[in-house]
Parts: structure tokens; sequence; C-alpha cells
């Protein structure tokens, strides 16, 4: 049995997270751990804490994932990514295969069954039964006006951009997809490490807001900490990331690879330069793995943490005084058996 420290995030305010196109008109239901950790460690430069040179702040962070809270007093129920998986489950019914393909997150109290090794889906209708939308839970989620259980949801609202103060241009009308948490619900995220220097960072991080668009009141949040218990398996042969995670070496990489059971999906991080006035520049730019891939479990691994700190500061003379621009890929991995 395994307890985290999360931490979690009751949003007053909506919500919108970019894509790498930045589209405005449509909006990320996570924010991963990657970007968490930037904004974190912007609050505490911010406030004269100083960053290591290696850009090493003492702890590791998970990617935010969704809790369903009816009340104020209500427990609320954490949700874990589903793991990656490399064969498709066999169906006694074919007509759940749809339902199936929405299924993103996990109640926590069923993970540990899934750790150990136990099929998602297959020759049982022991969690085809729990299917909420995109939740698998046995705990029932709050229907709202339209009968759906989804409590986070996504409401498109039309902004204008006012191209000339004279008033000689048009105005151009655009579209902005803002999320909004239902009830108390929210994000939130595992945290290992130094509690006392995340906490001074989540609480200014909590006035200047999380996404973007924060100029106009998005992203501001409350945040708790409570814990979250996993009974993890004794022997596992695999793990799985709950972070955006870059691998420490080609070696390393390797090495996770050595099983016809990984199974993974990347993205592409980088962006542009938000501190000025290198503001026109783009990062580097480096592919991570999501959360929820799988990977073989590395010999006499010690750590619950793989991964490493890059610097995504272009090479070009224009911004060689700039400060690094860390991105964080280590990842906290949580043991499991496959077969």
């Amino acid at each position: 049995m395994a307890t985290f420290k999360i931490y979690k995030l009751h949003f007053t305010a909506p919500l919108h997270i970019s894509d790498q196109h930045d589209d405005l008109g449509s909006s990320q239901k996570t924010i991963h751990s990657d970007t968490l950790y930037a904004a974190l460690m912007s609050c505490l430069a911010k406030m004269g804490e100083s960053i290591p040179d290696n850009g090493d702040l003492g702890f590791t962070v998970s990617s935010l994932f969704p809790y369903f809270q009816k009340e104020e007093d209500s427990s609320p129920v954490f949700f874990l990514p589903i793991p990656m998986q490399t064969k498709q489950a066999e169906l006694v019914d074919a007509s759940m295969a749809k339902k199936i393909k929405k299924v993103q997150w996990v109640d926590s109290t069923l993970y540990s069954s899934i750790l150990s090794g136990e099929p998602l889906f297959g020759g049982t209708d022991k969690y085809l039964s729990c299917i909420q939308e995109s939740y698998i839970t046995q705990q029932e989620l709050a229907e709202d006006a339209n009968g759906s259980r989804e409590f986070i949801r996504s409401e498109v609202s039309q902004r204008v951009t006012l191209l000339s103060r004279t008033g000689e241009d048009d105005a151009k009308p655009f579209y902005v997809d803002k999320i909004l948490f239902r009830n108390y619900s929210g994000f939130y995220f595992i945290a290992e490490g130094d509690s006392d220097l995340l906490e001074k960072a989540l609480r200014l991080l909590s006035t200047e807001g999380i996404g973007t668009d924060r100029n106009v009141g998005y992203g501001f949040f409350e945040f708790s900490s409570d814990t979250l218990t996993i009974d993890l398996p004794q022997k596992a042969n695999h793990q799985l990331a709950l972070s955006l995670f870059i691998p420490e070496s080609k070696e390393q990489l390797a090495t996770l690879m050595q099983s016809d059971h990984v199974s993974y999906d990347f993205v592409r991080r980088g962006g542009w330069i938000t501190t000025y006035p290198y503001n026109t520049f783009r990062k580097n730019a480096i592919y991570g793995f999501l959360p929820g891939s799988v990977f073989s479990k590395e010999p006499e691994a010690d750590s619950t943490a793989i991964g490493k700190i890059v610097d995504l500061k272009p090479e070009t003379t224009e911004v060689e005084a700039a400060h690094p621009i860390w991105r964080n890929g280590k990842s906290i991995m949580l043991p499991i058996n496959l077969k």
C-alpha cells in the first residue's frame, strides 16, 4: 500500500488550456506535468527564490487529473489515466466497443486491480458496468440537465478584437473555448519531494492563474492538500507513467522498450518564449511520452520518478542573455503487471 500526497485545485474561474496550435476555439482538458512545473518555477523566480542550475526544484509532479466532488463536504472521487494497451479487448458484447472507446479515466479505488494485471475489459462485465461517459467508477456521478455525467464541460464564448482605437477598422470576432467544472469538482496532481517549496509556489500561482487568457480572469483556483492511497503490486514487470516523460538517454529508452506490452503515445513540446524581450522567439522542441504510457520496468530501479529536465532555450545569439527554459520530463511511475 502506497500513500501519495496530492493537491486539489478547485477553479473559481473558467479555464482555457491551449494546445500546440494555440487554437483559442478549442481547449485541452488536462494540463501536463511539464506545464505545471514551469508555472511553479516561474512563481518561485518572481518571489526571488534561487533556481538551481539544473532546473531541479526538488519535487516531481504528475499531470493534472480530474476529480469529482458533488458537495463541498462530500468525499471526492479521484481518477487516474487508463493504461494504454497493445492488445484490444475481446468483447463478448461487440456493441460495447463504442462505449469503451470514450473511456479515459479510472477511479483510483479500482486502480489496484488494474495494476496487479487484471484486464480492464474482456470476459467479465466488472468494468463495463462501471462506465459513465469517459470515466470508470463504481460511484454514481451526478447527471446534468441533459442527462450527461461528464463533470468537465466546454463552453464556447465569442469575444471581439478591436483592430484600431480610432474605430476606422471593423471589430474582428473570435471564439474561446473555456473549461468549466460542475459541482465542487476540479483537477488534482500527485507530488513527491519538497512540499514546502511547492506550496509556496502554488500559493502565488493560485492568484496568478494557470492556462491562457489569465489577463481576462481565467485560470484562478483555490487549493488544498490531501492523500491518495493505492495498493501497488509487490512485483511488477512494467511501469506506468503519470507525468509527461522524457527519457534520460537513448540507452534508458531502449531498456524501457524491451517488451511486447509496451504501449505509448507522445506529444511535441515547445512553443513561444514568454519572457520579455524574447517573446518573438520559439523555444526548441522536444517530444515527451504522455501519461498512461506503459514501459518495461528497469532492473533494480529504486526510484518512483525517472526522466530528465532539459533546457529548451534556442541556440541563437539573440537570446544568449535569456535565462534557461526548463522543460521537466521527470515522471512519477507506478508499477504494473502485464501478461
